[in-house]
């Protein structure tokens, strides 16, 4: 009995290690949302309930930011609504939203990492691939964008949601075509306030200047629990292999006493 409370009890803490060791980070779940398709995408919350329906995740310290994702149909969504960056600096201010496909954690961005740069208030927004053996450009080069996407960067207004004080705001809508289907993905957004000439990332604390790109094994991760993966929390799913262990070593114990 004290051998099956052990092994319980170092099972259950190896488990927690290993959380805290592999997820540095909450990730973030892409909610499946039926009222996407009705967004206007104008870089900001055309009215107050438009992104209501989508996942939203705060971080920021002294730049807030709110996250909004969700995904509907062919298409991933992103709001990042930057509460926090009031100046209004069109076209220094800008946001790099990037997804790692394989979710393989290179440390060179390879052909299966994408990125979508937006400008506040630009009217291009273009996308990278990795695979570049360029340093200069993070390793990362141009190609020609998917006619569906959507990058688009622009002040708030009144139909904020979280502050009436204008401030940057960043909307895209990324065809799957592009980063394909997956349960989870790679994930990294960058936002950059000329101002205090601070990029704010998520995840949190990557040390990046203005036009860097950080490498792929920093980013963090985004998944759909309403597609292949069950609706658990992803530390829920770490600790099953060790309760199948427990399960099993109790039978055993009590097969031997048969």
């Amino acid at each position: 009995m004290k051998l099956r409370g052990f092994l319980i009890a170092l099972l259950i803490l190896t488990s927690v290690v290993s959380i805290n060791e592999s997820f540095a980070y909450e990730p973030i779940p892409i909610t499946i949302s039926s009222e996407m398709d009705k967004l206007q995408f104008d870089g900001k919350w055309t009215v107050w309930n438009e992104w209501k329906k989508s996942t939203l995740t705060e971080y920021g310290g002294n730049i807030p930011i709110k996250l909004r994702s969700a995904h509907q149909g062919d298409y991933i969504y992103i709001l990042a609504d930057v509460v926090g960056d009031i100046h209004i600096d069109k076209g220094l201010d800008k946001a790099v939203l990037c997804f790692d496909t394989k979710n393989d954690k290179t440390e060179i961005p390879n052909e299966d990492d994408y990125c979508f740069v937006s400008a506040l208030g630009g009217k291009n927004s273009p996308t990278l691939q990795g695979g570049s053996p360029l340093v200069l450009t993070n390793h990362f080069k141009q190609i020609d964008s998917h006619d569906d996407y959507i990058g688009y960067g622009s002040a708030s207004d009144e139909n904020d949601r979280y502050s009436n004080i204008p401030h940057a705001t960043y909307e895209y809508r990324i065809p799957i075509e592009v980063i394909g289907r997956s349960s989870i993905y790679g994930f990294y957004l960058g936002v950059y306030d000329a101002h205090t000439d601070q990029t704010v990332t998520w995840p949190e604390g990557i040390n990046v200047g203005r036009n860097e790109i950080p490498s792929p094994s920093l980013w963090g991760e985004i998944y759909s629990p309403d597609k292949s993966l069950p609706e658990f929390e992803l530390p829920f799913l770490l600790l099953i292999p060790s309760m199948i262990l427990i399960i099993l070593f109790t039978k055993q114990k009590r097969f031997f006493k048969l």
